[in-house]
């Protein structure tokens, strides 16, 4: 207890899992919390001050999946394990095994392959605010990404939605409500942690540079100072050095395009509106082959391309995968990369000295598989395809290795053995051809021992307790020879030993603890060789991954039918025939539109009915744009796109309780946002603006907002509105263009055409709509007969309350007609035909007295 509590009081906020045997043990308060956590058994162990220690376990091969339970909570885990093997604790005899903190598992910092998921990944945060400069530092502790950026407060929002940071670092004295609403899992750290010079000192240190220049970080000072805290925090989890963080990448503000968090949320990127993984962008494209590859197209999706070079670098290498009829290399690759592990988080692990034997195993049959990915590029036209060609390149010497050390299916755990390969090592073959003689030795012994004895049930047998022994019934006994000594009584049989069977079993069991030994030795010496690759494993671990990103939008292209956009230089914006990527996958006979936006056509003023396909065509515009800057062919015939630097959406609106806005104060902040950050390159999508507050609010805002983009932003947009009343913007500004999309009355329903059409829309068929929904009909007649009455008089002032109160009372309801209460008082399971048809004789009659 009193080693347990040394340990405890370094990490008082965090489940300690202490080694003890073969379970990981919780003691006092983290025994209660464990076992309310992981539904594990509380129990008590010896006492403390007169009070039973209250303790809980996990068996320690099953150790993962509870600290997967937990990061997946946001906890936090320390293990302490036992230093000595029991061999050496019981030879040293010195009172109790010694424990150290072996590693810290945190959300963030997570590296085993059962902790993660291998689609998405998990990166730690750290924040630092300082004179109005919000700096980030963000660190992929499972492939070495390192990244900072320094930004202004109110993007936080925004680089928490492309993150998803699994856990955020910020110091003690900064308070910042959105992230304690984003992030499960926050840890403060002291304010002197989040120091620029220190940070400076430990990066260019562990990176061996006089200064931090090289990657563009000089003068950074907010964002570094979250990097300096970030690194040591992460370094001091894995309890070793980052040896796999090999560099600081800066990004600024310009890299990507503009995305802010309600715009990916609108755009049902990754997620949808209601927080389910599908149907959404990724789970339509996400044709990958790898989970490398799956994780580079979740981050490409959310990092749209500022630079068109680059992009148009990713079209053309989609181009040559699909080729000209479809009959490109793609169906090749995606063969081919099929038997790819995850060589990324491996490369990681060897760094990290945590790899298991069967990823190294993996490794060596992906390096060997890397041949057969390149075959189908040998012939690419592409640049990029012909980069990535060169970075698969086979690492022959790493694979060469790998065969010679590892067996074809090497054991779980080096600690089984079975780990090394046959000829690796003379000392470990001739240890093991011991163990492998000790079947030979038995047999033969106990051919001999029947012999001498005359005891033909005699058997010479081992197990791992009581090793060997010679088994002979009690029958028996009195045929014993005096050398045998007795090892174990049984039921019905008698255990000895031999003076020669006892120097055979010190031997064999001598070889099998130094064979355990020297293979543990010689896996580690291995995992020293293999450290120093791991660059060149991260190279073609990205090259898989970009390789397989692509061949994915290639497939999409193919079986979706996408077209390659255009990217120009002129400022427009055509998309002939466009879909929705997604919804047009979830309908049949989905109705393509055309768009057609230019420096004298910026804004679509866009009405129609409720259910008409307004926001379905408004979303379609912004994921092909997306979509166009991710690399990917886009749901168009023909589609041609100028200079764009963001998009912006405002589509529906929610309560956000938590910070305490109304849908309509979180409707005027998304807008305040657009109208205050979007430029003339920007796409901006409003939906029904103005819907949450009193008609004429609503209106007067959506018409001041329409003019505030259109005079102000000048930017491309997409207004839609029920507001008829500012189909007249059109009259006052000639780059603000009128369009509907169409329905048609069809007897009593409605008929949605989903087309887009010139001019607006004739009515907004709210009632017909309500209709369909499932409004009782004598609601749906009565407010026709209102809107008749409303449409026939002129507005007057007074408010909307005198509009209504003016009106005639509505006609009573139908309920009340005779007829329907004599149907009610009918009981059809109880009357015989001829009833009926008197029944409804009589309902006819009184029907027609009416």
């Amino acid at each position: 207890m009193q080693q347990y509590l040394r340990i405890k009081a370094q990490h008082p906020d965090t489940l300690l899992f202490y080694r003890m045997g073969d379970f990981y043990e919780l003691f006092f308060e983290d025994a209660e919390r464990a076992s309310r956590i992981l539904d594990i058994t509380l129990t008590t162990r010896g006492s403390s001050a007169g009070q039973p220690i209250k303790m809980a376990g996990v068996p320690f091969h099953a150790l993962e999946p509870y600290l997967a339970k937990l990061v997946k909570l946001g906890e936090s885990a320390v293990i302490a394990e036992q230093v000595l093997e029991s061999a050496e604790a019981a030879k040293a005899n010195k009172g109790p095994m010694e424990r150290a903190v072996s590693r810290i598992v945190t959300p963030g910092t997570l590296t085993d392959a059962a902790l993660l998921d291998d689609r998405a990944d998990a990166p730690l945060l750290a924040l630092q605010l300082n004179r109005g400069v919000l700096g980030l530092a963000w660190l992929n502790l499972a492939n070495g990404d390192f990244h900072v950026v320094e930004t202004e407060p109110e993007s936080l929002l925004s680089h928490l939605e492309r993150l998803r940071p699994a856990e955020a670092l910020i110091p003690d004295s900064l308070k910042l409500p959105v992230l304690e609403s984003r992030v499960a899992a926050i840890r403060r750290l002291a304010d002197w942690q989040f120091d620029a010079k220190t940070a400076q000192e430990l990066l260019t240190t562990h990176f061996g540079t006089h200064d931090l220049a090289g990657f563009g970080a000089e003068g950074l000072n907010v964002a570094l100072a979250a990097a300096g805290a970030l690194f040591d925090y992460a370094r001091t989890t894995q309890r070793q050095a980052l040896v796999h963080v090999t560099g600081l990448k800066v990004e600024t503000e310009g890299d990507y395009l503009r995305l802010d968090a309600h715009t990916r949320r609108n755009l049902e990127i990754t997620e949808t509106l209601r927080g389910e993984p599908a149907p959404t962008l990724l789970s339509l494209l996400d044709l990958t082959q790898t989970s490398m590859g799956s994780r580079w197209l979740r981050h490409c999706l959310h990092h749209p391309l500022s630079n068109r070079v680059a992009c148009r670098e990713r079209h053309q290498a989609v181009a040559d995968l699909l080729g000209d009829a479809g009959d490109g290399p793609m169906s090749a690759v995606a063969a081919a990369l099929r038997p790819i592990a995850d060589i990324e988080r491996i490369a990681t692990r060897i760094a990290l000295r945590s790899v298991r034997p069967r990823e190294l195993a993996a490794l060596r049959e992906s390096l060997g598989a890397l041949e057969d990915v390149r075959a189908p590029l040998a012939h690419a036209g592409s640049a990029l395809l012909a980069r990535m060609n060169d970075d698969l390149a086979t690492p022959v010497d790493v694979l060469l290795l790998l065969r010679a050390a590892i067996m074809e299916e090497p054991a779980t755990l080096i600690r089984e053995g079975g780990v090394i390969g046959k000829g690796y090592d003379t000392e470990l073959d001739e240890l093991r051809d011991i163990q492998n003689n000790c079947g030979e030795f038995l047999v033969a012994l106990e051919t001999r021992e029947r012999e001498r004895t005359g005891i033909s049930t005699l058997k010479v047998e081992f197990n791992r307790v009581h090793g060997f022994y010679i088994e002979v019934t009690h029958a028996n006994t009195d045929r014993v020879p005096e050398d045998y000594r007795r090892r174990q009584t049984m039921k019905n049989a008698e255990r000895y030993i031999t003076p020669e069977l006892k120097a055979f079993e010190d031997k064999a069991l001598s070889a099998q603890e130094r064979a355990l030994a020297r293979e543990k030795l010689l896996y580690d010496a291995l995992l020293e060789q293999l450290a120093p690759q791991v660059p060149r494993l991260q190279t073609i671990a990205h090259a898989i991954a970009l390789l397989d990103g692509l061949n994915a939008f290639s497939q999409a292209a193919a079986r979706y039918d996408y077209r390659i956009p255009e990217l120009v230089d002129e400022a427009t914006l055509e998309i002939v025939e466009g879909r929705h990527p997604v919804v047009e996958r979830q309908v049949d006979d989905f109705i393509s539109n055309d768009t057609r936006m230019a420096p004298t056509r910026r804004m679509l003023l866009v009405t129609g009915p409720n259910m008409g396909g307004k926001s379905t065509y408004m979303r379609q515009v912004a994921l092909i744009v997306l979509l166009a800057h991710c690399g990917s062919f886009v749901p168009a015939t023909r589609c041609r796109i100028g200079p764009v630097d963001a998009i912006f959406t405002r589509i529906g609106a929610s309560d956000d309780l938590a910070s305490g806005r109304s849908t309509f104060m979180v409707e005027m902040t998304e807008a305040a946002a657009i109208l205050n950050g979007a430029t003339e390159r920007s796409l901006v999508l409003m939906d029904e603006i103005g819907r949450g507050t009193s008609t004429f609010d609503g209106m007067a805002l959506a018409y001041s907002i329409a003019r505030h983009l259109l005079d102000k932003n000048r930017s491309y947009a997409l207004f839609s509105t029920h507001y008829f009343e500012l189909t007249r913007l059109g009259q006052e500004y000639p780059e603000c263009v009128n369009v509907h999309l169409g329905a048609i009355e069809h007897g009593h329903s409605i008929v949605f055409l989903h087309a887009v059409q010139d001019g607006p829309a004739s009515q907004s068929y709210g009632i017909e709509v309500a209709a369909l929904a499932g409004i009782p009909s004598a609601v749906v007649r009565d407010a026709k007969r209102r809107l008749r009455s409303l449409e026939n008089r002129e507005v007057v002032s007074g408010g909307q309350d005198d509009l209504f109160a003016s009106l005639p009372e509505a006609e009573p309801s139908q309920v009340s007609h005779p007829a329907l209460t004599q149907l009610a008082e009918l009981d059809p399971d109880n009357m015989s035909p001829r009833e009926a048809m008197e029944a409804l004789y009589a309902l006819r009659k009184t029907l027609n007295a009416q």
